[in-house]
């Protein structure tokens, strides 16, 4: 028998960015844009659910 306990559909992502390599925590639903801090690429944008990702997911929260 499967528990009734509720689990969110979100996550945290730690990814690296595709042009300077940095690594960044990222919400699975972000709604706003975010930018990598070291170069200024965009990363994730918000697509009114989930979040499009640019860049490599590492690591999943």
């Amino acid at each position: 028998m499967k528990a009734l306990i509720p689990e969110p559909k979100s996550r945290f992502f730690e990814v690296k960015c595709k042009d300077c390599g940095n690594k960044q925590i990222v919400f699975s639903h972000a709604a706003s844009i975010v930018k990598c801090k070291v170069c200024g690429k965009e990363l994730a944008k918000p697509t009114g659910g989930k979040a499009k990702l640019f860049a490599e997911i590492l690591n999943t929260f």
